[in-house]
Parts: C-alpha cells; sequence; structure tokens
C-alpha cells in the first residue's frame, strides 16, 4: 500500500491504518494525561539539594528528547519522562544532600544512574535483559509494582501533610548486620483538619479522584493546577515566582554535573541493582502492554522493533543522568494515546515536542506546592496497586514472598530492600518445598544468583 506525503512514508501511516490528525490528538492526549511529571519531578529532587528549575529544564528537555527518539527510530507511540518511584528512590539515596549515613550526593546519584544506563544497554544488546524479565515469576512482578506505589503514597502522605512522624530515641538511618535498635519508636500521626496543607491535600486528592471517575482527559495534570489555585485563599500557594520571566532560564542547568567518581565510597552496589531491577521490569511491562494494545508485537519484525524501543530506553536513563535527572523511562500514560488513536512514532513525535514547548511553565512549576503535587502521588500509589490483581495468593509459595515484597517497600523506605527481602523468600521457600516434599517448582538459576547478592549485601554491608 503506497504512503502520501512525507509523514505518510516516515511513519507508515497508511500501513498501520491512521492519520495525521488522528495521531496528532493521540500525541497530546498523551501529553495531557503525562504532564504532571513536569512538576511532580522538580518537588521530588529539590528535596536532594538540586535546583527546581534545573530539573524542571531536565525533566522536559530529557523527556522531549527521548520521546522523539523513540517515535523517530522505533516508530512506536510510547513516552518516556522521569519515572515515578524510581525519582522517589533517588531522592531517599541523595537525602540530605549526601550528610546522613547511607546516603550520597545528589551528584553521585546521577552517577549512578548514568552507570545503570550503561548497563542497561548491555544487558539489552546481549539479551541477557530479556532472560532477567523470564527469570522473575510474574507475581514477584506485580509485587515489585504493588510495592513501588505504596511507597509512593507514603511519600505523598508525607508531603501532604495527611502524616506526620513522631521519633522516640534515635532513628536508625542504616542496616548494620547483628545490630538491634534500643530505645526506639516511630508513631505515625493522622494531619490535624486545623491545618490548611492537610485540607488541601485532601481537597487535591478528591478533585483528581472526581476528574479521573469522570474520565476526563489530563485529569492528574488539571487536578495539580486547580489545586494549585485553590491553595492561593487558603494561604499555601504564593505567587511570588511569577514575577520571573517566561522564557526558559538556562542559567541554573545541572547538565554534566554528574560525579562518577565519589559513587564508589558509597552504596554504589545498591543503588545500581535497585535503578537497573527496578527499570528493567517496569519498562517490560510498559513497552510490552502498550505496544500489545497498540497491535505492534506481531511477528518477528514486532519484536525487533521491541528490541529497538528497549535500547531506546535504556539509552534514555543515561541521556537523563546527563541532563540531570533521574531515571527516564517508558510511561503506562502512552496508552491513554494508544487508546485514542495513536499507532504510530508522530504520536511519541508531538507528544516529545509538547515537553519541550512546556519549558516556558517553569514559573508556574514553581509556585504548585507540596500539597498540589502529593494528591498526584496519591493516586499513582492508586494506579499501581491494580497489580495486586496479578499474584496467585492461592499459593503460599508464591504469596508470602509477594507480600513481603509489598510490604517491605514502604516500612523501610527502600525499595531494594523489599526486592531483596520478596526475592530470597522466594527461592527459600520453594527450595525447601521441593526438597521435602519433591514437588517440582520452576525456579529460573538467575534467581539463585540474584538472591546470593542479595544475602551477600546483608551478611557483608556496603553503605
Amino acid at each position: 500500500m503506497q504512503e502520501h506525503g512525507v509523514l505518510g512514508r516516515l511513519f507508515r501511516l497508511r500501513a498501520n491504518n491512521t492519520t495525521v490528525g488522528r495521531e496528532i490528538v493521540a500525541g497530546v492526549t498523551t501529553f495531557m494525561a503525562m504532564a504532571y511529571i513536569i512538576f511532580l519531578n522538580p518537588s521530588i529532587l529539590a528535596g536532594t539539594g538540586m535546583d527546581e528549575k534545573a530539573v524542571f529544564f531536565a525533566t522536559c528537555v530529557g523527556a522531549g528528547l527521548v520521546t522523539l527518539l523513540m517515535g523517530l527510530f522505533v516508530n512506536y507511540p510510547i513516552a518516556l519522562a522521569p519515572g515515578m518511584g524510581l525519582n522517589a528512590y533517588f531522592a531517599v539515596i541523595a537525602a540530605q544532600n549526601g550528610h546522613g549515613p547511607g546516603h550520597m550526593p545528589w551528584q553521585d546519584a546521577l552517577g549512578a544512574v548514568f552507570i545503570s544506563g550503561i548497563v542497561f544497554i548491555i544487558l539489552t544488546i546481549t539479551r541477557i535483559r530479556q532472560l532477567l524479565v523470564v527469570a522473575v515469576p510474574d507475581s514477584l512482578k506485580a509485587a515489585i509494582t504493588v510495592g513501588i506505589g505504596l511507597f509512593i503514597t507514603m511519600i505523598g502522605f508525607k508531603d501532604g501533610d495527611l502524616i506526620s512522624m513522631s521519633f522516640t530515641g534515635s532513628a536508625p538511618t542504616t542496616y548494620q548486620p547483628g545490630g538491634i535498635i534500643d530505645n526506639f519508636s516511630w508513631q505515625p500521626n493522622l494531619g490535624s483538619l486545623h491545618s490548611a496543607d492537610t485540607d488541601l491535600t485532601i481537597i487535591g486528592v478528591l478533585l483528581i479522584g472526581v476528574l479521573m471517575a469522570l474520565r476526563i482527559p489530563g485529569a492528574m495534570i488539571i487536578g495539580i493546577i486547580v489545586t494549585t489555585i485553590i491553595g492561593i485563599p487558603m494561604g499555601v500557594t504564593t505567587l511570588s515566582g511569577l514575577h520571573g520571566s517566561w522564557l526558559p532560564n538556562f542559567s541554573h542547568l545541572e547538565v554534566g554535573s554528574l560525579s562518577l567518581t565519589g559513587i564508589w565510597h558509597y552504596g554504589l552496589v545498591s543503588a545500581l541493582f535497585t535503578f537497573t531491577f527496578v527499570e528493567m521490569f517496569d519498562t517490560f511491562g510498559t513497552l510490552v502492554g502498550t505496544a500489545s494494545k497498540a497491535g505492534l508485537l506481531e511477528g518477528d519484525k514486532g519484536h525487533k522493533r521491541l528490541g529497538r524501543a528497549m535500547l531506546v530506553d535504556a539509552f534514555g536513563v543515561s541521556i537523563g543522568a546527563l541532563l540531570g535527572t533521574s531515571t527516564i523511562t517508558a510511561f503506562v500514560e502512552s496508552g491513554s494515546g494508544v487508546a485514542a488513536g495513536g499507532r504510530t512514532g508522530l504520536t511519541a513525535v508531538t507528544t516529545g515536542i509538547l515537553f519541550w514547548i512546556a519549558l516556558i511553565l517553569a514559573p508556574l512549576a514553581l509556585v504548585i506546592p507540596d500539597q498540589a503535587t502529593a494528591p498526584a502521588l496519591i493516586i499513582v500509589g492508586v494506579l499501581m496497586m491494580s497489580a495486586v490483581r496479578n499474584i496467585e495468593w492461592d499459593n503460599i509459595g508464591i504469596a508470602l514472598p509477594a507480600f513481603l515484597t509489598i510490604i517491605a517497600m514502604p516500612l523501610t523506605y527502600s525499595i531494594s530492600n523489599g526486592i531483596a527481602v520478596g526475592f530470597a523468600a522466594f527461592v527459600i521457600i520453594n527450595l525447601i518445598q521441593m526438597i521435602f516434599r519433591r514437588e517440582h517448582v520452576k525456579i529460573h538459576w538467575l534467581m539463585y544468583i540474584i538472591v546470593i547478592l542479595a544475602i551477600w549485601r546483608y551478611v557483608f554491608y556496603v553503605s
């Protein structure tokens, strides 16, 4: 079937049974669904000491660039941006600007992200990445998603003043082998309705929830902006940032600020493991799910394109670190564009260009308070919780490891802890079951290696 026009030939529109107009509408739909990240990411990473304007720039430019690459070189309607969960983990390990035990400066954290991208590229080219995806049971993959969702929700509750933590004694900051915590306890307390901060967060959660229930396109970004406006008369939102220039500000960039030397003195192994591992499964699920929904995985050609998509995603990780932001990854919100009719890379190109245009919104991003972005974090947790239905709860050999994975992430404030505990439980329980009950349980050989590395980490703790 002959294609007409430059765009038609470049993106094979007719072969994919779509049009320029439909693809552009789909691209706008995808952008509206995931635009919240341009406000949320700077808010999260600012806790590490990074400049919000610099993170805003890196978020818009990085998301736009990698999304364009996905559209032009893979012809996929999938958009990418700094991923939720991984940016939260980044903020935790780079907390206090590296001054707390077990933490690293944000420059070193960016270095860890960059190296994880290189590792990711190697794993993709050598096809080990596909092997790792096969090695982990689907239920544990789902548990990782759910655990990250709870982890993000806890951050949203704290940022939005829905809960506060009261401590007794000296709070532990790192795990020590054989260590016993004495005279320490923590108690989460509900926020007060007498607090404007708490009230605004509750309003934001309900507002976004209603908009999503009504299936309003771009419910998340609309909710953030409207909540910010509501916060003005409540005294939570301050408008001082609007008096600045609305032109892109390039005076406080952190491009190339990553460090590849200092990270050796911190928890590099743990950070690399988490960044690479979580990104691997998160991206795999997003790419496969979205591409399948768009009907792009049929035949050998479809699987080759998926491999190219994984490679672009891998390069995006290191590109984001160079620009000054946490891991850039495929967004599940791309499914909204596919639902709107997007079938080719023109959808992604449209979304990427809109991310670049969004650079003029920097003053607005700085005005938005934590109490307006916290509801979005909570709602993201709701969306990620849906994966719990994919866990085999009737099989205790799967259910217990999955539960430990889920619960350990928010309670230990660590994604890597949840993965390590859950995987170790899966291998140990099912290995014993095979020995004593002679029941065959499929445990991939790679799982044994992962668990040995995880146990080694905690026995010979690397800080």
